[in-house]
């Protein structure tokens, strides 16, 4: 069975960005920012009480201190710090969240922090320490430095596939600045061949393999809400959609 999780909450003070109301009917996860690379306190909860009335499971979004960069520009960082920052950003949004009667679901490490985690194995065990400490499990990667520090450890961890971004030929997806906007229709058949074979397209045209656990749309893609009707259609024609 599958999830489709969905990064929200990552407007900040009077500047909006994505419509995560109209998306959370379509989908079961919400990765909501914690204030490092977008979010504040006040859209945090304002995001806490949109998820709490469309009945979806809550987690945090924790990303790299660049804003700026939206926390998609890679950054030198030690095991420790990579686990005091998320470790911050959860208590955070855990904090937040109790007050709204919502306890978290999992952590997805957000933009250029889930790519070190894929490729690093101090930054995976990082993320694994912050996991453990917080008895949380983890929105993760398959065949990568993530799938394999968290198994040894005994990390619960789901690997995730991406609706909308594109795949090199090694498998992994392409992390880009901004998203382009993409054709429903192709995203429906992208998952669902994802999700029955374990496979996609890279851009070179070769096919690669993948794990389809959690399927990811995210809100800053131009035409959103029509990728995220896309995937819980598909999932739905396949008895595939979880809540879990």
């Amino acid at each position: 069975m599958v999830t489709i999780n969905c990064d929200m909450g990552e407007s900040f003070g009077i500047y909006a960005f994505g419509d995560d109301a109209a998306c959370m009917p379509f989908v079961t996860h919400a990765n909501i920012a914690c204030g490092f690379h977008a979010s504040d306190p006040v859209v945090m909860r304002d995001t806490l009480r949109k998820a709490k009335a469309a009945g979806i499971n809550v987690g945090s979004h924790p990303g790299l201190p660049d804003r700026e960069g939206f926390g998609r520009r890679r950054m030198q960082m030690r095991r420790d710090e990579i686990y005091a920052l998320i470790m911050y950003q959860t208590g955070a949004l855990q904090a937040l969240a109790a007050a709204e009667g919502l306890t978290l679901s999992h952590i997805k490490p957000h933009g250029a922090l889930f790519g070190m985690a894929q490729n690093e194995m101090h930054v995976a065990e990082g993320v694994a320490d912050a996991a453990e400490a917080l008895g949380l499990p983890v929105i993760a990667y398959s065949d990568c430095c993530m799938s394999e520090v968290f198994t040894r450890r005994g990390i619960p961890f789901s690997c995730e596939f991406y609706a909308d971004l594109d795949y090199g030929d090694d498998g992994r997806q392409i992390i880009s600045r901004a998203h382009e906007s993409v054709a429903p229709e192709a995203v429906a058949e992208k998952v669902r061949r994802a999700v029955l074979e374990g496979m996609t397209t890279a851009v070179s045209g070769k096919d690669v393999s993948v794990v389809a656990e959690s399927i990811c749309v995210h809100s800053d893609t131009p035409n959103a809400i029509a990728v995220a009707k896309a995937v819980h259609q598909v999932l739905m024609d396949e008895a595939r959609l979880t809540t879990a």
